[in-house]
């Protein structure tokens, strides 16, 4: 006996990767609904060997229905969320709607997996950001070792991290780079993207932050630990997939770089790459459609006392939306549904 599992949002990127990653994983699936605005109605999506057609969001009763993954925006997510959990089918949200909401865990499963139980409250578990996924699975084991006091991060976000649309501009505006009759100006973003690096994600706030890097110092906090101090300038640059971030810590204890290095080879969901040579590194080409969050580049950081350097990659659709959002499902089924 399986689970009867909606996928919210499934016309979408992150939708499509979530039904590739339940049927890749083989999630125990009875039953599977793929749900998008009308405008989407009938739009074809795999499941595996599988063709779905989508149905259409707004009638959809989610009565007797167990789970349902939601990759939508918030302003939908609003709508229809509440009226699925009420339903009595548990929400695992992508969009940042309740990643703050006291009531709702905000869960990576590597790290925090024991607040799954506090689903019960609002009968929905949030999703964390993108950029704070990775980072937060290789915080985690080094923090339970050495206990992290201060993380500075430099995070390099590609352009699917916007959706469509983003990628849409990167390919387009590359193209027109080599032909001058052909001007495309920048629309998603704020200023070109293609060859160029853009230090803004998200909105400006008042102490010259964006919201991005709020989400970042917000999340860690909940996800790990409060007293964790964290300090982010997210960057979005000309890469299709996969977030990479450089990421110094600061311990309370010594920590050694080769004991971290360990630590990590042994914790779950990372895998290291970290080899003092040329190309003895990742980088986010070579992380697409993998499910690990890769670390290279671990040193010894001597400008403080107890300091560490790594560079993170991870494929952004994957473990930053899609794979996380899988991982909490089957959390959730081991612990708490039982079902499968």
């Amino acid at each position: 006996m399986g689970y009867r599992v909606a996928v919210v949002g499934a016309t979408g990127n992150v939708g499509r990767e979530m039904l590739n990653i339940l049927a890749e994983r083989q999630f125990p699936v009875d039953e599977i609904v793929a749900l998008a605005s009308r405008r989407s109605l009938g739009s074809e999506i795999s499941f595996g060997d599988k063709t779905l057609k989508s149905k259409d969001l707004d009638t959809f009763d989610f009565t007797g229905w167990d789970i349902a993954l939601f990759a939508v925006g918030s302003e939908a997510t609003k709508k229809y969320a509440p009226a699925a959990a009420k339903a009595g089918c548990v929400v695992i949200d992508n969009s940042s709607l309740y990643r703050y909401d006291q009531d709702v865990p905000l869960i990576v499963p590597e790290v925090n997996p024991e607040a799954v139980h506090g689903y019960s409250k609002k009968n929905i578990i949030a999703n964390p950001n993108c950029s704070t996924a990775q980072m937060v699975v290789a915080l985690k084991p080094l923090h339970d070792r050495a206990k992290i006091k201060r993380v500075v991060v430099s995070t390099y976000q590609s352009v699917s991290g916007a959706g469509k649309e983003g990628i849409d501009e990167l390919w387009d505006q590359t193209k027109s780079i080599y032909n001058p009759t052909d001007d495309k100006p920048a629309t998603k973003f704020t200023k070109q993207i293609a060859f160029n690096v853009i230090p803004h994600i998200d909105v400006f706030l008042e102490d010259g932050s964006t919201k991005e890097e709020w989400k970042m110092v917000a999340e860690t906090k909940k996800i790990i630990d409060t007293s964790i101090k964290v300090t982010a300038t997210c960057v979005r640059v000309p890469v299709f997939v996969g977030h990479a971030e450089a990421i110094n810590i600061e311990f309370e204890d010594h920590l050694d770089e080769a004991e971290a290095r360990d630590i990590l080879r042994e914790a779950p969901g990372i895998m290291v790459i970290d080899k003092r040579e040329d190309g003895g590194y990742v980088t986010p080409v070579e992380c697409v459609g993998d499910f690990a969050t890769f670390i290279s580049r671990i040193r010894q950081d001597s400008t403080i006392d107890n300091g560490l350097n790594l560079w993170c990659v991870s494929d952004n659709l994957r473990k930053g939306a899609a794979l996380n959002a899988v991982q909490i499902a089957e959390l959730l089924g081991r612990e708490v549904l039982k079902k499968g």
